[in-house]
């Protein structure tokens, strides 16, 4: 049996430690629920234990479970987006964590545009040449930034990177680094509709060092649920 409660009062206590030991302050960091093949009643339980984050991988899995749950929480997507996936995805979804290009872009906006709401989106960042993960090329994420800009129903909040699973935590910390420091570079670029405040970065296996290098959202499923459920 699983305790959702005390699992999240454990991790708000490491990311509590990990703020610290960045000179950060904790208040500053949200965690998100990565609730991807996890029941409505674990995710019901931990939105009663305080989180107020739900990030889900597909728009079917996640659109069942919101109309599920009545608690309220804000609802990410966290996983790759279809073009074909986008219309339900903005009914779904308060942000889209993985634009990843020009065209989902203006997808996204041709779509806030006929939905009549502005969305919200983080840019998500390949910082490796793993071919299983999504994602946009860092050298590419100002022009993508740029393109956006001209977009009146888009609005991009922050950058999202994956990194590859290592072992050694310790050892994806330069991938975190590296997000920050394009999070600093890009801040300068002044584009409209463009606000990067937001790092989404750290999972289960990794998030204190994420913390210590700039996280503002670290995605929890593991310590959080348990394993996932087999489907």
């Amino acid at each position: 049996m699983v305790d959702v409660a005390a699992n999240y009062r454990n991790i708000m206590r490491r990311i509590a430690e990990a703020a610290e030991k960045g000179h950060r302050n904790p208040a500053e960091i949200k965690l998100l629920a990565a609730a991807k093949s996890q029941s409505v009643e674990l995710i019901q339980e931990a939105i009663t234990a305080g989180v107020t984050c739900i990030g889900e991988n597909y728009v079917q899995e996640a659109e069942e479970k919101k109309k599920a749950i009545r608690e309220s929480a804000e609802w990410h997507m966290i996983g790759h987006l279809q073009r074909n996936k986008v219309k339900p995805a903005v009914a779904i979804f308060d942000l889209i964590e993985s634009l990843d290009s020009i065209s989902l872009a203006r997808e996204l906006d041709k779509e806030g545009r006929k939905q009549g709401k502005k969305i919200r989106a983080f840019v998500e960042v390949k910082l490796s040449d793993e071919e299983s993960k999504s994602g946009i090329a860092a050298e590419q994420v100002e022009e993508l930034l740029k393109a956006a800009g001209d977009l009146p129903h888009l609005t991009i909040e922050g950058l999202m990177t994956v990194p590859p699973f290592r072992e050694n935590p310790e050892e994806a910390r330069g991938d975190f680094r590296r997000l920050r420091e394009l999070q600093v570079a890009l801040c300068g670029c002044a584009i409209a509709n463009i606000n990067l405040k937001e790092l989404s970065m750290g999972m289960t296996h990794d998030y204190p060092i994420a913390i210590e290098e700039g996280a503002t959202i670290v995605r929890i499923g593991t310590a959080l649920f348990g394993p996932r459920r087999v489907q």
